[in-house]
């Protein structure tokens, strides 16, 4: 796994959709991150449908409610805009990474990257496709995987981990926990060098808590080879995380934070760090080493993941086709239904009932006789 043996703790921005769509917000944005020092710069190849069911639910913003879908519809962008970020990116001496969360996604940036000079590390699979099967396998015959691990038990990462092994690929972990913003009590960081034991490969976080400093020096204490934090310009702006997002100061604070703890001892860190916070925060970010979904993320177990829900309405006694069916999160609204790795079990089956559009497609909708 040449491609994560980094010479220091690589250091992501994760961009998300703080740059709103906006070509002149983005620039900014990638020349600060870069500035507050940054190694690799995150987007996301937002196809909403690819993502979302148009019935998935609201999201609470600034403004007032907006449907979900649309949201994440409004961040759609062509190929120029993502071309635009990646070349921008490199001509700051920074890496461009990306996450794909469908098909379409991932061809725009397979062909990105061989457009723009085959520079980018690896893809980005965020934490609700950690289950996503269809879409593991075909990233992984393509690029290293960086895949994030919230609202996971081991069985998705062993799963995620055969899947990829079984396309040839390569990858690392992200241990990440999926609140906004998240406990800090929630990381159990002590956990990363017996995941990294366990499946044989890096580990990193992927960092939602507010604070700068504790989680990310903690997480490289504990063997973090990479730390991913979002990043905005403020955090009264329109990005769906810039509310748990890091200002630049704030980011080159973390960053100062993470090259000290690299080159200090584990216990030169945690002393340090325990002075500053106590020693009951810093035990509790550090925690048991027991693999388990974190407090504030066990409601949404099963919700933020993908499973196989009905594309528009589908009649009791039609045989199931492809067409009919889409591999989303479920999200606000919804009932999940069955996992993306039996999609191919189902179809074909004579549907025993009406399902509505939208609706998670569950075991008990097929004929048992068929």
């Amino acid at each position: 796994m040449a491609v994560f043996d980094f010479d220091r703790v690589c250091v992501v921005a994760e961009l998300g959709t703080s740059h709103n769509a906006n070509r002149s917000m983005l620039e900014k944005l990638i020349k600060a991150a870069v500035a507050s020092g940054a190694d690799w710069i995150k987007g996301q190849v937002v196809f909403a449908d690819e993502i979302l069911h148009p019935d998935a639910g609201i999201v609470k913003l600034p403004g007032g409610d907006v449907a979900l879908f649309d949201r994440f519809k409004s961040l759609e962008q062509d190929y120029d805009f993502y071309r635009f970020f990646a070349e921008l990116v490199l001509s700051e001496g920074a890496l461009p990474f990306f996450s794909v969360f469908g098909k379409r996604s991932l061809e725009l940036v397979l062909t990105l990257y061989k457009d723009t000079g085959g520079l980018f590390p690896a893809l980005k699979i965020a934490s609700p496709e950690l289950n996503y099967y269809q879409l593991i396998r075909q990233a992984a015959k393509c690029m290293p995987l960086v895949l994030s691990t919230g609202v996971s038990r081991l069985s998705d990462m062993e799963n995620a981990a055969e899947w990829v092994k079984e396309s040839g690929g390569d990858f690392m972990f992200l241990h990440c926990v999926t609140s906004y913003p998240a406990p800090e009590e929630d990381y159990n960081l002590s956990l990363l060098p017996h995941l990294s034991a366990v499946f044989g490969c890096p580990m990193g976080i992927s960092d939602h808590s507010r604070d700068a400093v504790l989680v990310p020096a903690l997480a490289v204490s504990q063997g973090a080879v990479m730390i991913e934090k979002h990043f905005c310009l403020e955090r009264s702006g329109e990005g769906l995380d810039d509310p748990i997002a890091l200002t630049p100061d704030d980011f080159y604070k973390m960053v100062k934070a993470v090259r000290k703890a690299e080159t200090s001892s584990p216990e030169d860190t945690i002393k340090e760090l325990t002075a500053v916070y106590g020693k009951e925060r810093v035990q509790a970010v550090i925690g048991d080493g027991v693999k388990k979904l974190a407090q504030s993320e066990r409601v949404n177990y099963g919700r933020t993941n993908r499973s196989i829900h009905a594309k528009r309405n589908i009649k009791k006694g039609e045989r199931l086709t492809g067409d009919a069916v889409c591999i989303v999160r479920t999200e606000k609204k919804l009932n999940p239904g069955i996992a993306p790795v039996f999609l191919d079990d189902i179809l074909g089956k004579i549907v025993a009932r009406d399902i509505k559009s939208g609706e998670g497609i569950v075991w008990q909708d097929f004929m048992m006789t068929d």
